[in-house]
């Protein structure tokens, strides 16, 4: 009975799938709880007013969110990041013919890190100077893509992917996970001469990976 359970244990794309979405939803949003609105000074006891005071509360304010543009710099590298990460396993669950109860681990595994990215992008947010947090936030990438890579690998040795998929398929996409973490190594190591260009760089690798036309299939991995 064991070994009929492990057979059938963890089959279903569809469920995989759509705890997929929720849990990337969830981390997203709280992506967000980071970003706190300015506190001015309590000077104008919480009412607006039309005096010097008011002016000077507007200077505050603008002054403070200023001060804020660094964590919505970091914001934006999470939520880029996740939405990458999504593209990564929904491209390949889109492109396997089914799921077994190792393969269904993998990607549980590989969402379980998903969930404790809001703590790393927040750590890095709150400590953008100081490299441990850049390297913390690199190797929860690292992992991150070595679990999807595992998860290909396997689904191929398995004979788990889809017999009309694409001929390269496997190739492209495993190419493609190689290469960004190769760039992500790339820009951490920058953070020998200053963390925010490394952030500055994982922030562009992003959008180059968001924005660049499709050429192969795959591509988007």
């Amino acid at each position: 009975m064991t070994t009929t359970y492990h057979r059938i244990a963890g089959g279903s794309l569809h469920r995989l799938a759509a705890i997929s979405d929720g849990i990337f939803a969830v981390a997203m949003t709280l992506l967000v709880l980071d970003l706190h609105v300015p506190q001015l000074a309590a000077v104008h006891g919480g009412q607006p007013l039309w005096s010097a005071d008011a002016l000077h509360g507007e200077g505050q304010l603008a002054r403070e969110l200023l001060h804020l543009a660094p964590r919505l710099g970091i914001f934006l590298l999470g939520f880029l990041t996740l939405g990458m990460f999504w593209m990564g396993q929904q491209t390949q669950l889109d492109h396997f013919a089914r799921s077994d109860r190792q393969l269904t681990w993998i990607h549980l595994a590989f969402l379980g890190l998903i969930s404790l990215m809001p703590f790393s992008t927040a750590l890095l947010a709150e400590y953008e100077a100081y490299r441990v947090a850049l390297l913390v936030y690199w190797l929860h990438l690292l992992v991150l893509g070595l679990l999807l890579l595992a998860g290909l690998r396997y689904a191929d040795s398995a004979g788990l992917v889809r017999a009309d998929a694409p001929t390269g398929t496997v190739a492209a996409a495993r190419r493609r996970i190689v290469v960004a973490q190769q760039l992500y190594a790339g820009a951490v190591l920058l953070g020998a001469i200053s963390t925010y260009l490394s952030v500055a760089v994982l922030v562009l690798l992003q959008l180059n990976s968001a924005i660049a036309p499709k050429v192969r299939p795959l591509n988007r991995f």
